[in-house]
C-alpha cells in the first residue's frame, strides 16, 4: 500500500494508537486538500473517540472490481483489545507448517472455539466465480458453434464442387491453374463469411459493452479485437473448404467432363 502523503503507523510510536491513515477515496469524501494532522471523531455506544490523520495511502481494490473503491480508514487497536480477525503473511513453501503452528498456538489460548482460516487469494478468486463460470460456458458454446458452422461449410463446399464439376474441368482444359480454381471456389465462401462478420461485429461490441458496464473499473474494447476475430473466422472457413476445393481442383479434367 504505497503512501501518498504523510506516513504509516510505526511500532516505535505509542501515540499512533490515537491516529488513523486514510485512503484517497476517503480524502475525496472529506473534501480537503491537506488532511494531515486533521482530526476524525468516531461515535459509538461507548462514546466518542478522536483520531488524528497522519497519512494517506493510494487507493487499492479491497472489494470486487464491480464496485468503486470506497473510503477506508485504518487505525491501530489498543494492545489489550480482543481481535476477531488476524491477517498473517506466510512463506509459500511453508504453508502446512505455518497452519499447524497457528492452530497449535490458537489452542493454547482458546480451548472452546476452533480456529477458522482462509486464504486471501481464494477469497479474491471467489469474487469472480460468476465471471469464471460465464467464461467456461461461453468458450464451450463458442467451440460448439464453430464446429457446427464448419460442418455446414464443409457440406456446402461438397455440394457446390459437385455442382461445378464440369465447369472446373472446362476451366482446367482452357489453362486455368490450381490456384485459380481454388480462388474461384473459395471466393463465394469468403463473401458469406465477410457478411456474417459485418452482422456479428456490432452485436458482439454491444453485448460486450453492456457486460463491461457491470464493472466500476473496465477495459476499453479495441477495434483490433474484431479485426483479429475476422481474420480467424476467414482462416477457419478457408481451412474447412480448402480440402474439398483442392480435391476438386486436382481431378483429371477428362473425368470431370465425363461426370453426369
Amino acid at each position: 500500500m504505497p503512501i501518498k502523503a504523510g506516513r504509516f503507523f510505526s511500532k516505535d510510536r505509542l501515540a499512533d494508537s490515537t491516529t488513523v491513515v486514510i485512503n484517497e477515496a476517503a480524502l475525496h469524501a472529506f473534501n480537503t486538500n491537506s488532511p494531515l494532522d486533521q482530526e476524525l471523531t468516531e461515535v459509538d455506544v461507548n462514546g466518542t473517540k478522536t483520531y488524528k490523520i497522519i497519512g494517506v495511502i493510494k487507493d487499492f481494490n479491497y472489494e470486487s472490481l464491480h464496485r468503486q473503491v470506497r473510503p477506508l480508514v485504518f487505525h491501530l487497536s489498543p494492545v489489550r483489545q480482543a481481535t476477531s480477525i488476524l491477517t498473517i503473511r506466510i512463506q509459500p513453501n511453508a504453508t502446512k507448517n505455518a497452519i499447524d503452528y497457528i492452530e497449535e498456538t490458537w489452542q493454547r489460548f482458546e480451548k472452546t472455539d476452533q480456529c477458522h482460516y482462509s486464504f486471501l487469494d481464494e477469497r479474491l478468486a471467489r469474487l469472480y466465480e460468476s465471471e469464471q463460470k460465464t467464461s467456461i460456458i461461453a468458450t464451450s458454446f463458442s467451440a460448439l458453434a464453430i464446429f457446427i458452422a464448419c460442418l455446414g461449410l464443409f457440406g456446402l463446399a461438397v455440394f457446390i464442387t459437385e455442382q461445378r464439376t464440369k465447369e472446373i474441368g472446362i476451366r482446367k482444359v482452357l489453362g486455368a491453374s490450381i490456384a485459380e480454381i481454388l480462388f474461384l471456389l473459395s471466393r463465394q465462401f469468403i463473401g458469406w463469411v465477410a457478411i456474417a462478420i459485418l452482422i456479428a461485429s456490432p452485436i458482439a461490441w454491444y453485448a460486450m459493452s453492456r457486460w463491461l458496464d457491470n464493472f466500476a473499473y473496465r477495459v476499453a474494447i479495441s477495434w483490433w479485437v474484431f479485426v483479429v476475430a475476422a481474420f480467424l473466422a476467414i482462416g477457419i472457413a478457408l481451412l474447412t473448404v480448402s480440402f474439398q476445393s483442392l480435391k476438386a481442383a486436382l481431378v483429371n479434367p477428362v473425368k470431370s467432363l465425363r461426370s453426369e
